[in-house]
């Protein structure tokens, strides 16, 4: 039997355009078999926002330190806008100013800065949050459009790279060199399975073993509201949210504190994100609830709590409300993991709403391990 492609690789996801364009770097023969006709899940729900700073200490970080490079390498040569630099968090609270300062004392805090209340107001005199004590600045991130940014990059890979992919096909089974479909058997060497939030179709004893289950979020587009943010913004509640900072000693007396003031907030997972897109309207998100099944209905004072966080954050009153939405992503202890189902399989999740973040990092591994060629020799 003769294998048409080297790589099969199962999901167009973010995740799974990753190891497309891994393989691709290797001069593989790439085929990338997806169930939907066009970018439907977490990937396009999100923010767009290659975060950096505030990630889990370790792997986490060094991943998303990895993956915004390569996001800088193919934003311009898939035609992709980086509509935003990286992250303000202006903080509210006194209890910030040590996790802040405890983060900044790390080597994650590189190249950061700490700015005083006046100098906030200097270097970002569009945000004007009451009781602002400080900020946390990062030049580390990257802001893309997911609706835009997932396209073109398949979009790219195919017209560049020669990756194939077979939209509208659900893979039943997944055995190399056969890769069984809902429109027949395609023939690959090797395969690399990247099911979002499918928890059941694919591997799921394998799936289960790492305890995953499921994280809906709420997110909200607001209309213009007359200014220009230059980065993402955050709050104190990112502060508590992300383990980068949260995993800190000092962020203790800051988690009691919110847990008195903003308890709401908490039970609802909730932590601020404002992103601001080309046409001036501003992505909000967003709160985290948990199950094997998220029911669709979000609990109707969530909107609520987040626009509040909003405006206190940024001193902006909260535009009018253009569009409503939820996402749910894979979830579990673990940031992410790799499973070998079998010597020429691998099965890939991140299970931390980090997709964007690390899956280009992620796939470098994967691809580099499974092929036994290390991506770092391709010169990117």
């Amino acid at each position: 039997m003769s294998n048409p492609y080297d790589l099969a690789v199962v999901g167009s996801g973010i995740l799974g355009l990753a190891h497309a364009w891994a393989g691709a770097r290797l001069g593989k023969r790439v085929v990338v078999i997806e169930r939907d006709s066009q970018a439907n899940g977490a990937s396009i729900r999100n923010f767009g926002f290659v975060t950096v700073t505030g990630q889990a200490r370790g792997e986490v970080w060094r991943r998303a330190r990895r993956s915004r490079d390569l996001w800088a390498v193919a934003a311009p040569a898939a035609g992709i806008t980086v509509q935003q630099r990286g992250l303000v968090l202006p903080y509210r609270r006194e209890e910030a100013s040590a996790v802040v300062a405890a983060f900044l004392a790390t080597e994650m805090g590189e190249a950061c800065e700490h700015l005083s209340a006046a100098t906030l107001k200097r270097r970002f005199p569009m945000l004007r949050p009451a009781a602002v004590r400080g900020a946390l600045y990062s030049p580390h991130e990257l802001r893309v459009e997911s609706t835009l940014a997932i396209p073109a990059l398949r979009a790219w890979l195919e017209a560049v790279h020669g990756v194939v992919f077979m939209s509208s096909t659900a893979v039943l089974a997944v055995e190399p060199p056969r890769i069984l479909t809902s429109r027949g058997t395609v023939e690959a060497e090797a395969a690399v399975v990247c099911p979002g939030d499918d928890l059941v179709s694919l591997f799921p004893d394998r799936i289960a073993a790492y305890g995953v289950t499921r994280c809906r979020l709420s997110m909200l587009r607001l209309g213009d509201p007359g200014v220009r943010l230059p980065s993402p913004v955050m709050s104190d509640l990112g502060l508590i949210r992300y383990l980068g900072y949260g995993a800190l000693p000092e962020a203790a007396p800051l988690a009691q504190r919110l847990a008195k003031e903003q308890a709401d907030c908490l039970r609802n997972g909730i932590h601020l994100i404002v992103a601001q897109s080309a046409d001036g309207s501003l992505v909000v998100g967003d709160s985290h609830h948990y199950a094997a099944t998220p029911d669709p209905f979000a609990p109707g004072d969530v909107e609520g709590l987040i626009l509040t966080e909003f405006e206190a954050a940024t001193g902006l009153a909260p535009p009018p409300v253009l569009a409503r939405w939820t996402g749910t992503y894979a979830s579990a202890e673990a940031a992410m993991f790799v499973d070998a189902p079998a010597p020429n399989v691998r099965l890939a999740m991140v299970t931390s709403g980090t997709g964007a973040s690390t899956s280009f990092a992620i796939a470098e591994e994967v691809i580099g391990e499974l092929f036994n060629t290390p991506l770092g020799d391709t010169g990117l």
